[in-house]
């Protein structure tokens, strides 16, 4: 018989964002998208962002980074459309900078699908979301996408691919696609369509293409020693 968490043991990452899923505080951020498994560091300097995430920090520690539909530009300081498709991650570490400004990662814990917009007192935005884990997947996809990677490693500065080539290789399914996604791809639009993806055999496709793509843009690196 499952008796469930005794009283005092602490919630997972997991269980404390499906606990926030029905007053989720939300950052529309149109230059950034984060991933499931994937850490994002932000500065936060407006007002009503300084709210939230001091408000975050005192209780779950969790907040959704969105995007906003296109033509935001004139509305941004009230409260214009946001997409549907989220991500709900968790603050793992931040800064509180004298002014009330911080600096804070963000991870990204699951992708969300937005229900509705909360009425608040906040300055901040709130909203009730559908959480969207990826379903169990394996494919040849995943092991096309390690191949592509491990040719890419061999194109790009040892720095960038010490860190790629373990979390490649411990990841699977959705999992695996948004890790490489988060690596490699720097354009927000970009980003967001396949954070928009829920089809996981899907969303590997696109990002094995993503990956082949940049290799095609790069020379393999020359041995160290040879001549030019």
């Amino acid at each position: 018989m499952n008796k469930g968490k005794g009283k005092g043991e602490p919630m997972t990452v997991q269980e404390r964002v499906t606990q926030s899923a029905e007053t989720l505080k939300v950052f529309p951020l149109p230059s950034a998208v984060l991933f499931p498994h994937s850490v994002i560091p932000l500065h936060i300097f407006e007002p009503r962002y300084r709210e939230l995430v001091r408000d975050a920090l005192e209780g779950d520690r969790v907040m959704a980074l969105a995007q906003l539909e296109p033509g935001w530009e004139p509305l941004y300081a009230g409260r214009p459309a946001m997409q549907h498709i989220m991500c709900a991650g968790l603050v793992v570490w931040h800064e509180e900078l004298e002014d009330g400004r911080y600096n804070i990662l963000l991870q990204g814990v699951c992708r969300a699908r937005l229900v509705s917009e909360l009425i608040s007192e906040r300055l901040y935005r709130e909203a009730r979301v559908e959480l969207l884990p990826d379903p169990p997947f394996h494919g040849p996809e995943e092991e096309q996408l390690r191949q592509a990677i491990l040719e890419l490693s061999g194109r790009v500065p040892p720095s960038f691919s010490e860190g790629l080539l373990p979390a490649v290789a411990r990841a699977s399914g959705g999992t695996l696609a948004d890790v490489v996604a988060a690596a490699i791809i720097p354009e927000p639009e970009r980003r967001q369509q396949l954070l928009a993806e829920l089809d996981v055999r899907q969303r590997l496709q696109e990002v094995i293409d993503e990956v082949g793509e940049l290799i095609g843009r790069l020379q393999p690196l020359r041995p160290s020693g040879l001549p030019n």
